[in-house]
């Protein structure tokens, strides 16, 4: 991707964070961005292509902060590669600050906007596989069935606690014990 849409793409996400979905101009992002809103119709068309492109950049963009050590090893270090990956999500750091409130307000906008709400199906849909192959490599005695709802749980679990945590209600060291919490729950607990 180049420098420029790049550029415009964390604008977009940043004034996303701010101000909501429904509070994005394309004027402002322009703005934010340094550059003219003509460029930003040349590389996303219309304020629809402006949001699938964000979304899957706040996607991206939590791929590599998330992305570290993964182990080869048994499901001891499958556990830890889980824990390590979900834990990732809840950084008191400004990009991960912005990702989860941006992913917040798109995710609400969704309500009203179908064409987001399949998006934003898509990538949560993905992002719940992959703790899934995460919590297969940890459990590979449970089903996969199992393993889908577990992940499903963990991963809107950890929306919520991001959410509490951003707003101020919940201190991120117990956001994060509680999460901690919930992995052994669900790796340790009755099989569904």
């Amino acid at each position: 991707m180049s420098d420029r849409r790049t550029g415009i793409l964390t604008a977009a996400t940043r004034v996303i964070a701010r101000r909501g979905v429904r509070g994005l101009r394309v004027e402002e992002l322009a703005a934010e961005a340094g550059v003219s809103t003509s460029l930003i119709y040349y590389h996303f068309g219309d304020r629809a292509g402006i949001l699938r492109r964000t979304l899957e950049f706040i996607n991206d963009r939590a791929d590599r902060y998330t992305a570290g050590r993964m182990s080869d090893g048994g499901p001891d270090d499958a556990r830890a590669d889980l824990e390590q990956v979900l834990l990732l999500e809840l950084q008191d750091l400004d990009e991960v600050r912005e990702n989860s409130t941006a992913w917040g307000e798109l995710r609400a906008s969704a309500v009203f906007e179908p064409d987001l709400r399949e998006e934003l199906a898509r990538a949560t849909h993905t992002w719940v596989h992959e703790i899934a192959e995460l919590i297969g490599r940890a459990d590979p005695l449970g089903t996969a069935p199992a393993h889908a709802a577990a992940a499903e749980r963990l991963t809107a679990l950890l929306e919520g606690l991001s959410v509490r945590w951003l707003s101020g209600v919940l201190p991120l060291p117990h956001a994060r014990h509680l999460l901690r919490e919930a992995i052994a729950a669900e790796l340790d607990g009755v099989r569904v």
